[in-house]
């Protein structure tokens, strides 16, 4: 579905990508991990058409190369940033809306409010919610209204950029249960994870990132038991976190 060929990206003259190779299928729920600084979230924006890059890039079979970012929403592909970036002085509702605001003027009301009950039977405090101020929410609400808002785009492929940051672990797990029932329901997902352990769990593939080039890839399960991620990224031996417990 998603093929990324020899990708490098800049913020100015600074290369924080450099020859990023790495390809999604359609239905896989596929994690980019690395430290802070790695170059995740440049990988996202470079995807989304946010910052200047160079390399190939194929959704589908068509290049993203020199598509302004909402051709590529409209192609099939929505982020949720990392924070959220919602319209805090907005209600869950207009969020909700504005996630829908390139399919208005091609398809039916209907067609809009079946993708909205989508959303709710995914997240039913949302509905609950419709009238209050999304920046008034917990983080687990505002994270539950970011992915909501990005699926008003009735996207193919959703990117999540650290969508368990700042949030309790059973938040977390819940989440994260959501995304393999979007997994279920068609939708591919790339998802960069500070939680490297949870992200190796959920996912089918994993490649880790490390000063902007891949040094890494393969089954996350695998990943998971590798002695080399277990040290840099998951705090101690894999081996040695489960005899402890």
């Amino acid at each position: 579905m998603l093929k990324i060929r020899n990708l490098s990206a800049y913020y100015g003259s600074v290369r924080a990508l450099s020859g990023v190779t790495m390809h999604i299928r359609e239905g896989e729920i596929v994690t980019l991990i690395g430290a802070n600084g790695a170059g995740k979230t440049t990988l996202l924006n470079a995807v989304c058409g946010l910052v200047r890059k160079d390399g190939d890039l194929e959704f589908s079979g068509r290049s993203l190369q020199g598509l302004a970012p909402e051709e590529i929403v409209g192609l099939g592909l929505s982020q949720v940033p990392e924070g959220r970036q919602l319209f805090a002085p907005m209600t869950v509702a207009e969020n909700l809306e504005l996630g829908a605001y390139r399919r208005y003027r091609k398809e039916s009301k209907a067609a809009i409010n079946a993708d909205l009950e989508r959303v709710f039977q995914l997240f039913p405090r949302l509905q609950d919610r419709l009238a209050q101020q999304a920046g008034t929410m917990s983080g687990g609400e505002q994270q539950m209204l970011a992915i909501g808002r990005a699926l008003m785009a009735r996207p193919r492929l959703l990117l999540l950029d650290e969508p368990s940051l700042g949030l309790a672990p059973i938040v977390v797990e819940d989440i994260l249960a959501r995304l393999s029932q979007l997994r279920q329901e068609g939708v591919t997902i790339l998802l960069v994870e500070q939680n490297a352990r949870a992200a190796l769990k959920v996912a089918d593939r994993a490649y880790v990132l490390e000063t902007g080039r891949i040094i890494l890839s393969g089954p996350a399960a695998d990943l998971l038991q590798d002695r080399q991620v277990t040290r840099a990224y998951l705090g101690r031996d894999y081996k040695e976190f489960t005899e402890g417990r």
